[in-house]
C-alpha cells in the first residue's frame, strides 16, 4: 500500500476548502460571540463513558475506542461534541441561571453519517442551558438559520418534529426497555411490517396511534390538523402540537419551506422535546441538526433543561458557490529599507506579498500572483504581471 494514502473517507483540505472552511469558522463564532455564545473547546479525547450516550447505539456505533496506555481506561474519541458540552456546563461551569456555550473542532466518526460524508467532521454549534421555555428553542432555531444564512446557504428547507409524541405513546402502553427499542427502530426505518408485529397486543388507542405516526408528515397546517384529529388527546401529546405550532408560526418569515415530520426521532434516546433538521436541494443529508435534550445532563450528575445545533462546516463548504481568486504580488527578495517597509504597508491594507526566494524559480500561478512590485526610477511600484493566467 502506498504510504500516501488515506483511510477511506477521511480527506485532506487543500488551500481553497482549507481557507474558506476557516473564514465561515471565523464568521460564525462572530455571529455567536455577538449572540452571547461563550466559546468552549473539549478535548478530542475522552473515557469512553463520558462521550457514549446512555442508550444510543447510533453513538456507539460511531464512536472510535482505544485502550489507555496509562490507566487501562477505554478512551473515545469524539463522535459529537454536544455530551462534552453538556458536561461542561453541569460538572464545570456550576451555573444557576441561563447559560449559551458555543464550539467548533474535529470529530470522527467509525461509518460515514451519509452519502458522499468524510468521517472526519468540523463541527460548529452552540448549546443554551438553563431555560425550558419554547422562546429558548426558538433561539437555537433562529440562530441557525442566520448561521446558514450568514455564509451564503440559501434556500433552507426546514423540518421539525417531536419526540415527545412518540415518547408519551411509549409511557402510556408501558413498554419495557427492549420493546421500546423494537419499536423505536421499526418507527425510524418506517417499516411498516415490523411496525405492525410491534404493536399487536397493545391497547387500541395507542396501537392505531403509533400505526399512523409514520403517516403524518408533510406541510405544517395539514400535519398539525390531522395529528389532533388521530392522535390520543394526552396532555404531552397537545403540548407537544402546541409547541409545534407556535414554532411553525414564528418561524415562518424565516426560512423558505417548513414541514413537520412526527416519526423523525433521530437522538430519540437523549432528546426529549422539539427537534429539528436543516435541508438543502444540493445535499441528500441534513446540513444541520439539533433539538432540546433536558436529561443529557444528567449523567454528569446535574440535569438541566438544555437546546442547541450543530453542523458540519465541510459538508456546507460544498453547497457554496467558488469564490473569485484573489491573487496576490509578487516581490523580490527584500534587500532594502525602501522594499520592506513598501511590502510592510501592502500587508497592512489586506493585500497577500508573496516573497521570491533567491535561488528559486517561481511560478506566478503556483504562486496566485497576478502582480509584481518592481523599482521605477526609485520607488517600488505595483505592476501588473502580463504572464498570470
Amino acid at each position: 500500500m502506498q504510504n500516501w494514502l488515506l483511510p477511506e473517507y477521511i480527506q485532506d483540505m487543500l488551500p481553497g476548502e482549507a481557507w474558506r472552511v476557516e473564514q465561515m469558522r471565523t464568521q460564525l463564532l462572530e455571529l455567536l460571540r455577538k449572540s452571547g455564545y461563550q466559546l468552549v473547546a473539549p478535548p478530542l479525547l475522552e473515557y469512553a463513558e463520558s462521550l457514549l450516550i446512555a442508550d444510543s447505539a447510533d453513538m456507539d456505533l460511531r464512536t472510535f475506542k482505544l485502550v489507555d496506555q496509562l490507566s487501562g481506561r477505554t478512551l473515545a474519541l469524539r463522535a459529537d461534541i454536544t455530551p462534552q458540552v453538556a458536561r461542561i456546563d453541569a460538572h464545570l461551569l456550576n451555573r444557576q441561571g441561563v447559560a449559551r456555550l458555543c464550539y467548533a473542532g474535529s470529530v470522527l466518526h467509525t461509518i460515514p453519517v451519509g452519502l458522499n460524508r468524510s468521517r472526519e467532521l468540523l463541527q460548529l454549534g452552540a448549546e443554551l442551558y438553563g431555560h425550558a421555555g419554547i422562546e429558548s428553542d426558538l433561539e437555537i432555531q433562529q440562530l441557525m438559520l442566520q448561521a446558514l444564512a450568514l455564509i451564503g446557504v440559501q434556500e433552507v428547507h426546514l423540518d421539525l418534529g417531536h419526540v415527545g409524541v412518540f415518547g408519551a405513546l411509549v409511557k402510556h402502553a408501558q413498554l419495557d426497555k427492549q420493546r421500546e427499542n423494537d419499536l423505536f427502530a421499526a418507527m425510524q426505518s418506517k417499516d411498516s411490517t415490523a411496525l405492525k408485529s410491534r404493536v399487536a397486543g397493545l391497547e387500541k388507542e395507542v396501537r392505531d396511534a403509533l400505526l399512523v405516526l409514520p403517516t403524518l408528515y408533510g406541510g405544517c397546517e395539514d400535519v398539525l390538523s390531522r395529528a389532533h384529529r388521530l392522535l390520543p388527546g394526552y396532555p404531552e401529546i397537545k403540548a407537544a402540537l402546541a409547541d409545534l405550532h407556535a414554532v411553525t408560526l414564528s418561524l415562518a418569515q424565516s426560512v423558505s419551506r417548513i414541514g413537520i415530520d412526527l416519526a423523525d426521532l433521530r437522538g430519540y434516546h437523549y432528546h426529549s422535546g422539539i427537534v429539528f433538521a436543516a435541508y438543502h436541494q444540493g445535499s441528500h443529508d441534513a446540513i444541520a441538526l439539533g433539538g432540546r435534550y433536558d436529561n443529557l445532563g444528567k449523567s454528569f450528575g446535574r440535569a438541566r433543561p438544555a437546546t442547541g445545533f450543530s453542523m458540519d462546516l465541510r459538508q456546507l463548504y460544498r453547497l457554496l458557490p467558488a469564490l473569485p481568486d484573489k491573487c496576490g504580488i509578487r516581490a523580490p527578495y527584500p534587500d532594502d529599507v525602501a522594499l520592506i517597509a513598501e511590502i510592510a504597508k501592502l500587508r497592512a491594507a489586506g493585500e497577500t506579498v508573496v516573497v521570491s526566494l533567491p535561488g528559486s524559480e517561481d511560478f506566478s500561478d503556483e504562486l496566485h500572483c497576478d502582480r509584481e512590485l518592481v523599482l521605477q526610477d526609485g520607488l517600488w511600484c505595483v505592476e501588473t504581471n502580463n504572464e498570470h493566467s
